[in-house]
């Protein structure tokens, strides 16, 4: 019999746990696809930011610091908040991964609302902690259900504004009327990676939010409007108590050198910036519009992707749209996630839409 017949047995909590893997598409066999199915900027960084790249990839033998100090100071800067409450990761699923560990206990439970980021129930079950999933009301957080879905068990709630995947945002005044109704003992997890697209007078300002409350963690990242999500730099805005329990649990050097480098010469090209997500968001609603006047359904958006709320005929739709190199994320039952892509595929998208939304569920 060999000695490795039997093999060590992961934690229970394991169990039914999917890899964090989107639904990978089927490219077509032939001719182009386009990458609209992961919320990816795209544009590549700024040409200055590449030259920053290029520049600091000389110094690729040496490990980044434990910390990325030069980063989180230019970041207090940026914000005006004190050193103490920034907090860094490989992107931030990085940070949600330290909240987890840093938070969260087997028993506790987990709130927030579905289909949100799809993060949320695998960072819960890892910690061995209960997901309470809220379903959306009209696309959009129902935020008196979700504050009524927490128990004493609550350990915290997680907060997607605009949401992954609908676009759909809330405003200021409301999240504000929700924070009050959340007990301070209850951590909230504020995830603004979509704030640059916002683009309103009412939308959330979470650095200011975490201010006032100790309970609240602000997110944000360098992977969506600044283009750097194959760098991984995501970062928030803790109080001093919340954000030293997440460094403890920061992997060392999460955040590589040249990473570090590239999100500190974005910070210096903000009107650079601003150009570029104004050309975004002026696609994104140029595409909305097109695709509402077709008849569809299209969720108001203030991110950089477009929610199809197809219900049933979801998959069919996304399939559809695969086989002309379409490549978008479906959510079974409910819908169709759409990247506001480049001019190319978004007038693809416009020419096939149509008939793709004809396409009858085989089920």
């Amino acid at each position: 019999m060999s000695r490795f017949a039997s093999s060590p047995a992961p934690r229970t909590a394991l169990d039914g746990i999917p890899a964090y893997v989107p639904k990978p598409p089927r490219p077509p066999a032939r001719g182009t696809s386009y990458r609209l199915f992961l919320n990816e900027n795209p544009f590549p960084p700024l040409p200055s930011v590449r030259e920053a790249i290029s520049r600091a990839s000389d110094g690729s033998n040496h490990y980044p610091e434990i910390f990325p100090t030069r980063l989180a100071g230019a970041l207090a800067d940026k914000y005006d908040v004190p050193l103490d409450h920034v907090v860094t990761g490989p992107g931030s699923v990085g940070i949600y991964q330290q909240i987890g560990q840093a938070f969260l206990a087997p028993g506790d439970e987990v709130v927030y609302a579905w289909p949100s980021f799809e993060a949320y129930p695998i960072v819960t079950r890892m910690a061995g902690a209960r997901p309470v999933e809220v379903r959306l009301r009209d696309h959009t957080h129902d935020l008196d259900a979700l504050a009524a879905a927490v128990t004493p068990r609550t350990r915290a709630v997680l907060l997607c504004e605009p949401n992954n995947p609908t676009g759909t945002a809330v405003g200021r005044a409301a999240v504000e009327a929700f924070l009050d109704d959340i007990p301070d003992d209850v951590l909230v997890v504020l995830d603004e990676a979509y704030v640059e697209f916002s683009g309103t007078a009412d939308a959330v300002d979470g650095v200011a939010l975490h201010r006032e409350r100790p309970n609240l963690i602000t997110l944000r990242t360098f992977s969506k409007a600044y283009g750097l999500a194959a760098w991984r730099v995501g970062y928030g805005f803790a109080s001093p108590a919340v954000a030293e329990a997440l460094r403890k649990c920061a992997v060392p050097c999460g955040v590589g050198r040249i990473a570090e480098e590239a999100a500190l010469f974005s910070l210096t090209v903000e009107d650079e910036l601003r150009a570029r997500v104004e050309e975004i968001t002026k696609e994104r609603d140029r595409l909305r519009d097109a695709l509402v006047g077709q008849g569809l359904p299209v969720a108001q958006s203030r991110t950089n992707f477009l929610w199809l709320p197809l219900g049933a005929g979801a998959d069919a739709f996304a399939r559809e749209l695969e086989t002309h190199g379409l490549l978008t994320r479906s959510f079974p039952g409910d819908g169709v996630r759409v990247t506001v892509g480049g001019r190319e595929a978004n007038d693809l998208l416009l020419s096939v839409a149509p008939a793709a939304a004809r396409v009858p569920d085989p089920s």
